[in-house]
């Protein structure tokens, strides 16, 4: 169930009941209003229409089921993230997660949602996983369980953005875990997996065969923004 407080819009600070006002989604999020460019289910990417999905998981079909993301991260949304990442803004996730919500529609139960994790090191310098932060407002608002603590970060790999999808998946492997106590919580369910930016899918993918190995029926992958490829603009 969502509390929604007036509070100023996170892109034009005008005065807004959800963090993000209606004139803001409907500029600048217009991959939410219908009709819209759909996406490819396998990675997020954007399709030409008619296409029904991308020739890379046609070809290498991904660990996970289907993937939602609501937005590009492109202007404005990558500064947003950026700021809401680094710039110690776990406030704003809320409005993300409502964001998030918009795109996915009603969910189909039983779901269980559960976070990328961080690294113990990296979550303690930045005080707050942002992919968490999503997540338990997002669940708490569509009225899912949700925990912290299924998936762990053994090691935290720097420099990952600046690779590509291979280079990503070759130092990933074997980085993700479930705890050995919350494996009867994942055994034969449906997880939804949150993060807030989605960029090769090397993370999404290798989160969720660690789920997937743990019991997990089905993995599905929820994030906020997907990296476009360069030659694109916003959605």
């Amino acid at each position: 169930m969502w509390n929604l407080l007036p509070v100023r819009c996170l892109l034009c600070s005008r005065w807004t009941a959800q963090g993000l006002c209606e004139p803001c989604l409907r500029d600048q999020a217009p991959g939410l209003q219908a009709p819209h460019r759909p996406r490819c289910p396998g990675c997020g990417m954007r399709l030409a229409a008619g296409v029904q999905r991308c020739v890379d998981c046609e070809r290498d079909p991904p660990a996970h089921g289907d993937v939602t993301v609501a937005v590009d991260y492109a202007h404005p949304w990558d500064r947003l993230l950026q700021r809401y990442k680094f710039g110690n803004k776990p406030e704003w996730a809320p409005a993300l997660a409502l964001l998030l919500a918009r795109a996915l529609g009603p969910p189909a139960p039983p779901l269980r949602v559960v976070p990328v994790p961080l690294s113990p090191e990296r979550l303690a310098l930045r005080g707050y996983n942002q992919a968490w932060e999503v997540a338990r407002h997002l669940a708490r608002g569509l009225q899912l369980p949700a925990r912290a603590d299924v998936l762990q970060r053994s090691v935290d790999l720097p420099g990952q953005a600046e690779q590509n999808r291979q280079a990503r998946l070759q130092r990933l492997h074997g980085v993700f875990q479930v705890h050995s106590r919350r494996r009867p919580w994942v055994m034969g369910q449906t997880v939804a997996l949150v993060d807030d930016v989605l960029t090769t899918g090397a993370t999404a993918g290798e989160a969720s065969r660690a789920l997937k190995a743990a019991g997990a029926r089905e993995v599905l992958v929820w994030a906020v923004a997907r990296t476009p490829p360069p030659d694109e603009g916003p959605s």
